[in-house]
């Protein structure tokens, strides 16, 4: 059984899918390991790193996709600076395991199911306590909320702690956090041990006791409806909720000093729950990070990608934070892949148990199908746009 990973080709993924203490692991276990030339250098684990473990360094691309039972990836497959797909890399029955963003992007599930390959969306990982150490996804949210705090703190004109000093006391920040997933209870953690006041907000109510107990404030919003999705997410809400939730949320985001807002829902746009007009009453001098900017934004004033000054508020739509961790980040999504091949792998060789709720849940493409009813009606509805 070999087992390839190859180096990232999007320019901001500095990530890499295995590292070598985890390498080590998987040729004792009596797995062929073959490492991309450089595949690590952006999350700076060197080719002789791998290689004292007993990885083979590949300086063919094309031999190392072409050849590889098992292929670990971060990022999606791309589109190659010499012009090749890296789907069209893939051997027919080769297995693809990756964030995939099968719902995001339902297409690439469809030519992934056109060349037989088995792919398994590190994304679609149900969230049970059997599938923990699988979950990249909160693995590298966590990363993301710890690196938002600190993007704000940069940012944010004030100190986050309160000083008593002979020049006079200064108050602590205060800090309104939206959203109290993975991402925002990390995002709570590290504003409170940098001594900011933390408020936080979230649909759910059933996160209040992990805000609490994090001691941060909880703002409660009561909604006459179902707010949490299968899996413990936050599930998208009517527009007569959502505008009652900005009616309790506008006065904190108005008091506060830094704004972090981190609410997604899978497959779909980020919900505006800062619009413009909430943004313009804030003070000039603080700050919003909005970790949601991938999928247009949680503010309304968010530009993707850049950070922007808006009638004196600092707005900053950071991409892919988790990548700007990248040792740590590889180390965790390392730990979550090569978990997930142990369930896959059965003394060294492949075995699909689609009875498995979690193979089932994150495998989306197999013998030339979409499995996934989600994904499906994902390509479906991309196609009626079309």
């Amino acid at each position: 059984m070999r087992i390839a990973v190859p180096k990232e080709v999007e320019v901001s993924e500095r990530r890499v899918a295995l590292i070598p203490d985890t390498v080590a692991r998987l040729v004792k276990q009596g797995l062929e390991v073959w490492i991309e030339r450089n595949a690590g250098e952006r999350a700076f684990f060197t080719d002789a790193a791998y290689e004292a473990v007993g990885a083979k360094i590949v300086a063919d691309p094309a031999t190392l996709w072409g050849e590889a039972d098992i292929l670990l990836k971060v990022s999606p497959p791309q589109e190659r600076e010499d012009g090749r797909s890296e789907i069209d890399l893939l051997r027919e029955g080769a297995v693809l395991i990756g964030f995939l963003n099968p719902l995001g992007n339902p297409s690439v599930a469809q030519r992934l199911a056109e060349r037989k390959v088995t792919a398994m969306s590190m994304e679609m990982i149900p969230r049970t306590t059997r599938a923990q150490s699988m979950d990249a996804l909160s693995s590298q949210a966590s990363i993301a909320g710890y690196k938002a705090v600190l993007i704000g703190a940069a940012a944010l004109p004030k100190y986050f702690p309160m000083l008593t000093t002979a020049a006079g006391t200064i108050p602590p920040a205060k800090v309104f956090i939206m959203g109290a997933g993975v991402a925002g209870l990390q995002a709570i953690a590290t504003a409170r041990r940098l001594g900011a006041m933390v408020e936080a907000f979230d649909i759910r109510p059933a996160v209040k006791e992990e805000v609490q107990s994090l001691g941060a404030k909880f703002v409660e919003v009561k909604l006459e409806e179902e707010t949490t999705a299968a899996g413990g997410y936050a599930k998208e809400i009517s527009e007569a909720s959502k505008q009652r939730t900005q009616e309790v949320v506008a006065e904190h985001v108005k008091n506060a000093d830094l704004v972090i807002t981190t609410a997604l829902v899978p497959g779909k746009k980020a919900p505006v729950l800062v619009p413009e007009e909430m943004v313009a009453q804030m003070k000039i001098g603080s700050v919003i990070v909005d970790l949601a900017a991938e999928q247009g934004g949680n503010c309304a004033c968010t530009d993707p990608g850049k950070d922007i000054v808006w009638n004196g508020i600092t707005i900053i739509g950071p991409l892919n934070l988790p990548s700007s961790m990248p040792i740590h980040a590889s180390q965790l999504y390392s730990k979550n892949v090569t978990s997930l091949m142990q369930l896959l792998l059965k003394e060294k060789a492949l075995q699909l148990d689609f009875a498995d709720d979690i193979i089932s849940g994150a495998c989306i493409t197999h013998a030339g199908e979409i499995r996934n009813s989600r994904v499906r009606d994902a390509l479906q509805a991309l196609a009626m746009k079309s």
